[in-house]
């Protein structure tokens, strides 16, 4: 594959981690860059190692794997959107831990809008794709575009506080539907 073939793949792949770093930028107060960083790294990182992966794992296990991985990011994606919803209905300010990420909640969604990467790794094996200069680039270019979605979510989160947050669970909601969806061959989008 040529670089701008492998640019346009990891552009393509960090669509998803790009949406979800928005909704991360829609709940800072205030844009905090050092939490906006470690936000684009952790999607970075998963969106890098992934690819690497499903190149490993190789076709042997191409079927098993893309069998259930359409669930699994739909299931983590939809809890965490109703968990943002659920929160902002039930009043919860969460202003104590604005500054704190969760962990645990940063894996599973970073998880969650990789998978598509594991299967283009699957792909790059039966490429014979250079993979590490590949997820090297896909990671890079998913940094900068989820670190500028951190920075987007949060200038419209500034402004729009709650329904922000609302439109942030929405999209992870909707996120995972589409996923679901297109893995299930619904739509071709």
């Amino acid at each position: 594959m040529s670089f701008l073939e492998l640019l346009l793949t990891g552009a393509a792949l960090a669509m998803d981690a790009f949406a979800v770093s928005m909704c991360k930028g829609l709940a800072m107060k205030k844009l905090n860059v050092r939490r906006g960083l470690v936000i684009a790294l952790f999607f970075g990182v998963f969106q890098g190692v992934m690819p690497v992966i499903g190149w490993l794992l190789g076709r042997q296990f191409e079927k098993y794997i893309t069998a259930f991985d359409h669930w699994i990011a739909f299931a983590l994606l939809a809890f965490l959107g109703a968990k943002m919803l659920w929160d902002v209905f039930r009043g919860e300010k969460d202003d104590a831990g604005e500054d704190k990420l969760d962990l645990r909640e940063m894996l599973m969604l970073s998880v969650a809008t990789s998978i598509d990467a594991l299967a283009v790794g699957i792909t790059f094996a039966f490429l014979s794709v250079r993979i590490v200069p590949a997820a090297s680039l896909i990671a890079a270019v998913t940094f900068v575009i989820c670190f500028v979605g951190v920075v987007i979510g949060n200038s419209f989160g500034v402004r729009f506080k709650a329904r922000a947050q609302i439109a942030g669970g929405v999209v992870l909601i909707l996120i995972g539907v589409k996923i679901l969806l297109q893995h299930l061959g619904v739509i071709n989008f």
